[in-house]
């Protein structure tokens, strides 16, 4: 089956390296247009050069300024947004008592505030039009939060309860809304967790010990996101909505 989406317009924030990158490759590859939001300029700008016809938007969307700048730049210039990836966020934690207010704050402006704001500003034409997919890009953590586990798991689950009740009103309106839950997959993020503490193997070898608590034996890859992400707002998922899939091989305790 061919995945297509062409004519589609696609909003993917923390689009400039790992699996919002992976995303606006399959995306672009399947059709779309899309437009790629970050925060940094210097990797949106390499990233979005990557991928013809991409419209990078540079915009800090913990701020209720940075996400409208984001979503009326990426609307004006495609002219309209049919597809809204809520992809942006980081892997924060740590102990409970350790966690300040203003992390707080920060880690649920960027993962949760970010979400609601965007929607909001697409859910009006994504009506008219009767016709809308998004997906909310959450983690594991939002089904099975575990210790030490806020204040991102915290944030995640937040945003699974918001996918539901997005698509039980999106239903009627032609919106479809899923989430996607990352397990372990392979990215920057990653990468930078191998530099952190290289335990004195190769970025490969550290992978491959790390994958070996999966059940399937390895860690994930970006494109096998993207791909389950293609399939969501392709044809093949115009029947679906309101799941929380897992793609993490298995890791999660909770389907």
């Amino acid at each position: 089956m061919q995945l297509s989406l062409e004519g589609r317009r696609a909003l993917i924030t923390g689009a400039s390296r790992g699996l919002g990158l992976a995303m606006a490759r399959a995306f672009a590859a399947a059709g779309a247009r899309v437009a790629m939001v970050a925060r940094g300029e210097g990797p949106l700008t390499e990233a979005a050069a990557s991928i013809p016809g991409s419209i990078p938007v540079q915009a800090d969307i913990a701020t209720a300024d940075g996400c409208e700048r984001a979503y009326r730049s990426a609307e004006a210039a495609l002219g309209g947004i049919d597809i809204l990836v809520n992809n942006a966020g980081t892997s924060r934690r740590g102990p409970l008592s350790s966690i300040s207010d203003a992390d707080w704050q920060a880690d649920l402006d960027l993962k949760l505030f970010a979400a609601i704001r965007l929607v909001r500003l697409a859910w009006p034409s994504m009506a008219e039009r009767h016709f809308g997919r998004i997906i909310n890009v959450l983690n594991i953590g939002a089904k099975a939060p575990p210790p030490t586990g806020a204040p991102t798991a915290v944030s995640r689950a937040a945003g699974l309860a918001l996918t539901k009740v997005m698509a039980g009103e999106g239903a009627p309106l032609g919106i479809n809304v899923n989430a996607l839950l990352v397990g372990k997959i392979d990215s920057d993020q990653w990468m930078r967790r191998h530099a952190a503490d290289p335990q004195g193997q190769t970025y490969e070898e550290w992978m491959a010990e790390a994958g070996k608590a999966i059940p399937m034996g390895r860690m994930g890859k970006a494109e096998e996101f993207a791909a389950m992400a293609l399939a969501l707002v392709s044809q093949p998922g115009d029947y679906v909505t309101g799941t929380a899939i897992n793609v993490d091989g298995g890791m999660s305790p909770v389907p």
